[in-house]
């Protein structure tokens, strides 16, 4: 009886996460207007699917967890583990178009805005859910799935008040590699090419950038160690930071569902009669629903402009206006290391503010640094 208790409030916790971070998500991007970018598309788009798979799947889940019994008949059975397979292909591909896009980010930042335009980005949203109703509701209904081609959970033999996902070798290595094993592969690429090239980027900053500040203060060697090396430190914390947060962002997807699509995918070569009844399925596949509610926290708080959004949300404070646009130019070194760090860590990066401008502006600051320290005017 405790157990049970103590299962219930754990289910509860995760659907109330679920729903509640992804709708803070939504409001956040409608209620600043710095978050209006098309990147965040991407982000609104996963937040929608994973608050759809709160509302419409995760209690009925917890109640097959919980009381396994099934009062609501065979139909609504079979459209609850379509929209089941729908909402997390979708929420995966989407993962996988975000890793994209980030890729793409950083790899072309000065073609970004001519590549990702308003039509490819709806073309891309499109084929996540195209994908997901070919993997989903089409199979399901038609039988596709089932070793003996009937559809699930319907017919004279089937027991009354169940509710089981049938497999078969076809189906389970159709829906494993489109909606998971590729996906993941080509995430790890993605990010992995992002991190050679953050790395590559730091180094190549910290051997532009000038050991002292002008060569009249050369002279003073204490003072140039004195400049130069904060910088240096400065660049080395942000390239970990950055390293840091994109292998959590891959690291939780892979923890989350690799052991379920593992599983998954045993138990249908070997056309398992009824996977629920394996006790580890169970486990396996909240803990693949659990990062329905990690996207929020991993995809928005690690970006500054959400973490902002997020705390004028919960303090009821209304959203200030009067940053939109291009952030004012932070102070030097930080111009060029925030452009690199905004671009990694989907932060909203203006169409205005182009890297040629990020250059252009450090290079007037350290202008201005120069006059300000020229004994002639002091």
């Amino acid at each position: 009886m405790l157990s049970s208790v103590v299962l219930g409030v754990l289910l509860s916790l995760i659907i109330l996460l679920t729903v509640g971070g992804n709708v803070l998500v939504c409001l956040a991007v409608c209620a600043s207007r710095r978050l209006r970018c098309l990147t965040n598309c991407f982000i609104v788009s996963l937040a929608a699917t994973d608050l759809l798979l709160g509302l419409l799947v995760l209690p009925f889940s917890a109640l097959l967890q919980l009381s396994d019994d099934w009062p609501l008949g065979p139909v609504f059975c079979n459209f609850y583990i379509s929209m089941d397979v729908m909402l997390c292909t979708a929420s995966i591909l989407t993962l996988l178009v975000i890793s994209v896009d980030r890729y793409l980010a950083v790899t072309m930042p000065l073609r970004y805005a001519s590549l990702v335009l308003p039509w490819r980005v709806a073309v891309a949203m499109a084929s996540v859910w195209t994908v997901s109703l070919a993997v989903s509701f089409l199979p399901i209904q038609m039988g596709w799935n089932t070793v003996n081609g009937t559809v699930q959970n319907q017919g004279p033999g089937h027991p009354e008040r169940k509710c089981h996902f049938e497999l078969n070798r076809p189906y389970v290595l159709t829906d494993s590699l489109l909606t998971f094993y590729i996906p993941l592969l080509a995430m790890c690429w993605t990010y992995f090419r992002i991190l050679l090239i953050a790395r590559t980027q730091a180094k190549r900053i910290i051997r532009t950038r000038p050991t002292c500040i002008a060569s009249y203060n050369c002279r003073n060697r204490s003072s140039t160690t004195t400049t130069s090396v904060p910088s240096v430190s400065a660049m080395t914390l942000r390239e970990h930071k950055a390293t840091v947060t994109l292998a959590a962002l891959i690291g939780a997807f892979i923890v989350c569902w690799l052991p379920y699509f593992i599983l998954f995918t045993v138990l249908g070569l070997k056309e398992h009669p009824d996977p629920s009844s394996v006790p580890e399925y169970s486990i396996v596949l909240w803990l693949g629903y659990t990062n329905s509610a990690l996207n929020p926290i991993l995809y928005g708080a690690l970006n500054k402009d959400f973490r902002s959004a997020y705390t004028r949300l919960l303090r009821c404070r209304c959203p200030s206006y009067s940053d939109c646009g291009c952030r004012p130019s932070p102070k030097l070194p930080a111009a060029r290391e925030e452009f690199t760090e905004m671009a990694l860590l989907c932060e909203h990066v203006p169409s205005t503010c182009t890297a040629g401008q990020v250059n252009q502006t450090i290079r007037l600051q350290q202008n201005k640094q120069q006059e300000s320290q020229s004994p002639i005017h002091k």
